[in-house]
């Protein structure tokens, strides 16, 4: 038998699950809280996080770090879920949480560089960013972090898909009431 060359033996990761799930369920008929997830299961959560965080499409991230931690622990809050009876496939599963956990990651952090744009955005047509002048009398406002056309260009893009994803929203609802 050829041994895997895989990050995460499906197999072992599928038994390491199936006896935690018995594990927590004879706890939990003695009246015991839930033993703590055994260290080969968080190991395989981690490993599956870390080559997901090096697909191309979340790859250049800064904040890579925090997305794999996201997804791990999303992956320790929905242990439980897993039922071994319905699938014996725990890679996929748990990909699947990661994977969202990273989506929510980027937009969490779009959002965040969103409000810090708007916000120096509005600082400066408040006029709350002066630079002072040659002759130190008449302060000039500083527009040089607003000179840059990806950040416009961000809160212009941003500013667009929230208005769509609103009317999706909005068209979803007036259907569903259409339809009920």
């Amino acid at each position: 038998m050829k041994p895997s060359t895989h990050y995460v033996d499906n197999v072992k990761f599928y038994n390491a699950l199936k006896d935690y799930r018995i594990a927590c369920t004879q706890a939990q008929a003695q009246g015991l809280p839930s033993p703590g997830v055994p260290e080969y299961v968080g190991e395989c959560f981690l490993a599956i996080a870390k080559h997901l965080s090096y697909k191309p499409n979340f790859m250049n991230y800064t904040f890579r770090d925090d997305m794999i931690s996201d997804g791990v622990e999303n992956c320790l809050v929905y242990v439980a879920n897993f039922d071994p009876a319905k699938s014996s496939n725990p890679f996929g599963y748990f990909t699947q949480i990661i994977y969202f956990a990273f989506v929510r990651r980027i937009q969490r952090e779009k959002k965040h560089t969103y409000i810090r744009c708007k916000m120096i955005e509005q600082t400066q047509i408040n006029g709350g960013a002066f630079t002072p002048s040659a002759n130190g009398k008449n302060p000039q406002a500083d527009n040089t972090y607003l000179n840059f056309d990806n950040v416009q260009d961000f809160i212009t893009r941003y500013d667009d898909m929230t208005r769509t994803r609103r009317e999706r929203r909005r068209a979803a609802k007036l259907q569903r009431e259409v339809t009920e």
